[in-house]
């Protein structure tokens, strides 16, 4: 075939163009959407009131979904505990085909929920009131945590955590991670750090909680650990409840553990967080923790030039989600806020039960892509 005359413009029809030159005509308008949507788009379903604040512990970066969980794979994923309370409580965990049959531990489509017994007394010389504790198979190092909770245990004796620990161990070595803890009638929620020694907390740290302690070696103060106290009165417990229940977001990377709240109908909850959409290029659920989520509730600074190594003292860490009842922290102040006798109470109120129970919208664990 001739040469085109280099002076002569020439027009190609759709049908003369080369197929080659069709597909990457497509990916390359496909590389530059994804482009335009990250750039101009993503920033616009992030926008919140929060003003933008600097966190000296924090590095850009993006997380693709890992595991999540809704409903029946639950159970699939997570192992029931029977073992004794390591924290001495009143309670008989239960094996997941007991906890079945006994409704203790069921599921629809877009609900999981697992409960304490509120239908028996307690013998004196039996274990406890039968409850559940599951530990997740999958372990996770840095990554993004996203619980969408409807509804968690509450009322007097009761001592539910949300909480994550290492999974090679032994306890302390690895370290563990409070997320939602508190006891009998909380109100704010308690996130902490257990570790093995020279792990300490500095008292000024940018987050809306208060530091209860800043020492988060176990062997001291009874285990305390170091701890936050959440600002936000609804985070926990009762009030939590009646507002619909709410997001608790938790980002663990080498330089902290960042973990946020938000109740149900908060205008200031991410999108990421409420609603996770699919990245267009991979089709992949993804999460992009960055300034736009506010102030975090708690920060825990790691690293090798802080007061808390990352290395020495974490590892990859289980997740685990339990009810228990008195014990060493809700049996010791079970004063305070309920009664004379903690374990009593648990015997012969089973009644008292009846909004002991976590219900689960959804689980969603991100790790860096």
């Amino acid at each position: 075939m001739a040469s085109p005359n280099p002076n002569q413009a020439t027009l190609l029809s759709a049908a003369d163009t080369p197929l080659p030159s069709i597909k990457m005509l497509a990916l390359a308008t496909l590389a530059f959407s994804s482009f335009f949507v990250s750039l101009i788009v993503r920033p616009l379903l992030h926008a919140s009131p929060y003003v933008p604040f600097h966190d000296p512990y924090y590095h850009a970066a993006h997380f693709t979904i890992k595991d999540s969980y809704m409903g029946h794979n639950f159970f699939d994923g997570w192992k029931w505990e029977t073992l004794n309370d390591p924290t001495h409580g009143r309670v008989n965990y239960v094996d997941q085909y007991t906890a079945k049959q006994s409704n203790l531990s069921y599921a629809t489509d877009s609900k999981f929920v697992m409960r304490a017994d509120a239908f028996d007394k307690v013998d004196p010389n039996a274990r406890g009131r039968d409850s559940v504790r599951i530990t997740s198979y999958n372990a996770y190092d840095e990554s993004v945590i996203v619980l969408d909770l409807q509804h968690m245990p509450e009322g007097c004796s009761t001592w539910p955590a949300f909480w994550s620990l290492s999974q090679k161990g032994p306890w302390p070595n690895g370290g563990e991670i409070d997320f939602i803890e508190g006891v009998n009638l909380a109100s704010r929620n308690l996130a902490s750090l257990h570790t093995t020694p020279q792990c300490t907390m500095p008292d000024g740290r940018q987050q809306s909680g208060q530091p209860t302690s800043t020492n988060c070696d176990s062997n001291l103060n009874y285990n305390q650990g170091c701890g936050v106290s959440f600002a936000k009165p609804a985070s926990y417990g009762s009030p939590f409840n009646a507002l619909g229940g709410g997001y608790y977001a938790i980002v663990r990377t080498s330089d902290a553990v960042r973990i946020w709240f938000w109740s149900r109908n908060e205008a200031t909850i991410p999108a990421d967080v409420s609603n996770p959409s699919q990245d267009l290029l991979s089709g992949q659920d993804h999460i992009y923790p960055d300034d736009s989520w506010g102030t975090p509730e708690a920060v825990f600074p790691l690293g090798e030039d802080g007061m808390c190594d990352y290395e020495k003292h974490f590892d990859p860490h289980a997740l685990v989600f339990d009810l228990t009842f008195c014990g060493d922290w809700a049996g010791t102040v079970y004063s305070n806020d309920c009664g004379d006798n903690c374990e009593a109470f648990v015997n012969n109120n089973p009644s008292a039960f009846e909004n002991a129970y976590w219900e689960i919208n959804s689980l969603r664990i991100y790790t860096p892509s």
